[in-house]
Parts: structure tokens; C-alpha cells; sequence
């Protein structure tokens, strides 16, 4: 691979997350000899006011992690390059294919998803979708079926399927990458993994922060598309999906791909009992007084911030398994985990002595603000009763290091893998086209099963965990949401 092209390589996305996880593969020394990596923008400016600011918005990411020196920096700094294009444009785009080379190059597509059909189009023209070329495109890619159909038409026109990788940041992260190591890589987990002891899953993906200014993209897509289809069913699928064949990427994929044909669509006759809309008013979120979402925007809408929905999975392994999913917007923390509630003993032994509210084993994988895996277990509280008190405690089963005072690896930012996956054409955590339709599919007839039911989203203090609904769509199952200690 010769370069890394970077369009939009001036914007929120690159700045912030994109040249800071290059910087760091730069740093430990993961980036391909004689890589290129070429931002391309609207904006008229030089290399060197390019380079200085992509300093200013590496180096304080570097510092804080221990990882800036003048070397790393000189060798990133000898890569950058920067061209102002406009990149819908054809003719625009063929100075970049001649500072591109002979050589191939990989596409970063760092712009909003409806410039990607105008984008690839111009491409190809230009000579920059060639057979070694590759393209990746941030999800989520349109905003139903028929958009994302239209826009990757003309993905495809341009780039064969093994050329193109849509990338969901979420499967960067080190600990949703060790759910698969820990599934598949330990005899005790997966005989364990079904309908016989796992009582139900949690996935909850809580933000603290409102839209803002946002909202005119936020008024289109709402939490179902932004988060739910984005997101939180690329995480079901990794918890539901039978073990593949081998890590080939095609083999793991058919697996996720299984997963989202088996869930049961929700009907008009479902929506109001198995899902709630929720949109957040003022409140208090961490100590400071917040406006609600209509504020914000100037203006009512029915666009719904926070969604909790119960999916039911119809295979063998988890028939009869309900996985609740929330996501929102001004919550009282910034939280993403999955719990594995497991079933409780057939019998307890113990009496009233055995904690029998938390004498279920309970696994949970968080995400952020850390990352961790724990599982709770029932232990015997010291001591010398004569009657056998239990406790549970909680077991790490996070990577380690190598003992109490080595100081813990860096927590890697998501696209640091997935760009280093990218250049070497691995699509294992990359989202296939055909996984992708299915969730549009699945999603698009949650939103059409609101539309029919007339579901409108219910009010939530902003610094709550959304509409009381969202409780009771656990209640009435005997169950309740996760609290975090």
C-alpha cells in the first residue's frame, strides 16, 4: 500500500481520531515502510499549515498517553502530505492521483455518507478505485434500505465488494475484539452459551451529552439508526453468532449475518410492548442544568433520543432468551456494557443464608468509560458461622499485565486497529453488504411498525435513564436494567 488518502482529512473525524491513531501506529512502528498519508480537503491552505495542524491535534493526545517524541513525530510529519480538492469533482481529484503514484491506495472516506456516491463516482474517473485500491466508508451508511441500496450502487460501480470496508469504530476496541478470544478460546464459556444458562443480555449504550448543534443530522436519523442499527447489532451479533469455521473474515461474517436474519421483526402489534421512544427534557446532567432536545433544536419533533427495545433471536441457541437493548442521549453516565445474566441454580442449598437475588452468575463486558470483563461469582463470606453465609465478589477476566506495579497498556483508540486492518486488507471487523442490508431491514420495519402504531416518543428528564417505560419493558418480564456500582 503506497498511500492513505484522508478525504475530509480537515474535519472533526480525522483530527480527532483518525491522524491521532496514525500518529500513535507511527509511534510503535505498525505503519508500512514508504506509507504515504495525504490529506484532501475543500479548504485552500499549505502542507506546512496542514502539518502544524495536525501537531496541534496530535500532540496533546500523545502527551497525556506518554507517547510523544520528536522522532515519531519527524517520521509521521515526512508522510503528510495535503491537497484541497473537491472530491465530488473528477478533474479535481486527478492532481491526487499523481501525488498517489503508481502505486495503490486505500480511501478514507471521513465525510458525510451522502457525498459518497458523488465521491467514489469521481473516483473511479480519476483513477483512484483501481483493482488493488481499496475504500472505507464510515457507517452508518444511509438512513433506511432503499438509501443505503442507492449509495452502495454506486460503491459498487466503483469498487468490488473485497475492495470496500465499512467500519464501525465499536469493533476497534480491545475488549470487544477479547469477547471473541473469550468465547471461543475457553472450553468453560461456550458449552455454557445458550438457552439453557443464560437467562437474558443487556446491551446498554448511555451518553451523557446531548445533540446540540447536531440535530439538523440528528432530526434524520433519531437514536434507532444513529445507534441501534449503527452500533448495538454489530454487539448483539458478536454475542449471538455461532462459532465460525476459522477467523477467516468471510467465515465470521456469515456468522453475524445468520444472527440478523433470525431476529424476529417487531410488528404494529408489538411496538408498544416491546419497545419505547423516549426524548429528553431540561434537566441535570453531572451537576449543570441542560436544555431538552426541542430547545435545542428551536423547534417540536418527534424524533426519539433514546430507544429500549426487547429482540428476540429465533434459532436453537437462544430461543426463549430476550436481549434488551437501550441507547440515549443525556443519560446520568457515559456507559457502554453487555451483561450476560445467567440463570440461578436449579436449588440453592444455602437457604436464606445463599443471597438468592444475587446468586445468579452475572457477566459484564464494558466498553467505556473503561474497558473491563468481570464475572460474578458466589463465594463463602469468611468467618465462622455455623451456617454457610455467601457473598459474590467479582473476577477480572481482562488481559493482565505482569504484576502489581507494571504500569497497564495503553488504551488504544478504536480506529488504530481498524485503519492498521484496513491497509493490510483484513475485513474480518469490517461490515459486509449483505449484514448491512439485513440490519436496515430488521430496523426499518421498527421504524415503520412506529409509524402504523402511532408510537411517539415518551418525555425524560435529561440525567435520567430515560421514560419509566423503559423499566417497566424489563418489569413485566421479572427482570430489571443493570445498575452499575
Amino acid at each position: 500500500m503506497t498511500a492513505l488518502v484522508l478525504f475530509g482529512g480537515g474535519g472533526d473525524l480525522a483530527m480527532r481520531m483518525l491522524l491521532p491513531s496514525l500518529y500513535f501506529l507511527e509511534h510503535d512502528g505498525l505503519l508500512p515502510d514508504g506509507l504515504k498519508i495525504i490529506g484532501a480537503a475543500r479548504s485552500e491552505e499549505s502542507r506546512d499549515e496542514y502539518v502544524e495542524k495536525v501537531r496541534a491535534a496530535v500532540e496533546g493526545k500523545a502527551k497525556a498517553d506518554d507517547a510523544w517524541d520528536d522522532a515519531s513525530w519527524s517520521r509521521m510529519k515526512a508522510r503528510l502530505d495535503y491537497l484541497a480538492v473537491d472530491a465530488t469533482s473528477a478533474e479535481s481529484l486527478k492532481p491526487l492521483k499523481d501525488k498517489v503514484g503508481d502505486g495503490s491506495c486505500t480511501s478514507f472516506l471521513a465525510v458525510s455518507p451522502s457525498l459518497y456516491a458523488k465521491i467514489v463516482t469521481a473516483m473511479r474517473a480519476a483513477g483512484l478505485a483501481e483493482p488493488e485500491d481499496r475504500v472505507v466508508l464510515e457507517k452508518p451508511v444511509g438512513r433506511d434500505l432503499e438509501s443505503f441500496r442507492a449509495i452502495d450502487d454506486a460503491v459498487a460501480d466503483a469498487f468490488s465488494e473485497q475492495q470496500v470496508f465499512r467500519i464501525d469504530h465499536y469493533l476497534g476496541k480491545e475488549t470487544v475484539q477479547n469477547l471473541i478470544a473469550l468465547r471461543f478460546g475457553n472450553v468453560i464459556f461456550e458449552p455454557l452459551w445458550n438457552n439453557l444458562s443464560i437467562d437474558h443480555v443487556q446491551i446498554t449504550v448511555g451518553e451523557t451529552v446531548g445533540v446540540g448543534d447536531r440535530w439538523p443530522y440528528y432530526d434524520e436519523y433519531g437514536a434507532l439508526r444513529d445507534m441501534l442499527q449503527n452500533h448495538m447489532l454489530q454487539l448483539l451479533c458478536l454475542v449471538a453468532m455461532e462459532p465460525p469455521s476459522d477467523l477467516d473474515p468471510d467465515s465470521v461474517r456469515n456468522e453475524k449475518v445468520k444472527v440478523i436474519r433470525s431476529l424476529r421483526p417487531i410488528t404494529e402489534e408489538d411496538a408498544e410492548r416491546t419497545t419505547v421512544r423516549g426524548q429528553y427534557v431540561s434537566g441535570t446532567v453531572e451537576g449543570q442544568r441542560v436544555p431538552g432536545y426541542d430547545e435545542e433544536r428551536g423547534a417540536d419533533s418527534d424524533t426519539e433520543t433514546f430507544v429500549a427495545i426487547r429482540v428476540d433471536i429465533d434459532n436453537w441457541r437462544w430461543a426463549g432468551v430476550p436481549f434488551f437493548l437501550r441507547t440515549g442521549k443525556r443519560l446520568p453516565e457515559k456507559r457502554t456494557e453487555i451483561v450476560i445474566q445467567f440463570k440461578p441454580v436449579p436449588h440453592s442449598i444455602f437457604g436464606d443464608n445463599g443471597h438468592e437475588e444475587d446468586s445468579a452468575n452475572r457477566m459484564v463486558i464494558e466498553l467505556q468509560p473503561e474497558e473491563d470483563i468481570s464475572l460474578t461469582v458466589m463465594n463463602k463470606k469468611p468467618g465462622l458461622d455455623q451456617r454457610m453465609q455467601l457473598q459474590p465478589i467479582q473476577m477480572s477476566l481482562s488481559w493482565g499485565v505482569g504484576g502489581a506495579g507494571d504500569k497497564p497498556p495503553r488504551r488504544r483508540i478504536a480506529y488504530e486497529r481498524l485503519l492498521l486492518d484496513a491497509l493490510k486488507g483484513d475485513s474480518t471487523l469490517f461490515v459486509r453488504r449483505d449484514e448491512a442490508e439485513k440490519a436496515w431491514e430488521w430496523v426499518d420495519g421498527v421504524s415503520q411498525a412506529w409509524v402504523d402504531g402511532k408510537v411517539k416518543p415518551q418525555p425524560y428528564r435529561a440525567g435520567t435513564w430515560g421514560p419509566d417505560a423503559a423499566d417497566m419493558l424489563m418489569a413485566r418480564t421479572g427482570r430489571d436494567w443493570n445498575t452499575q456500582e
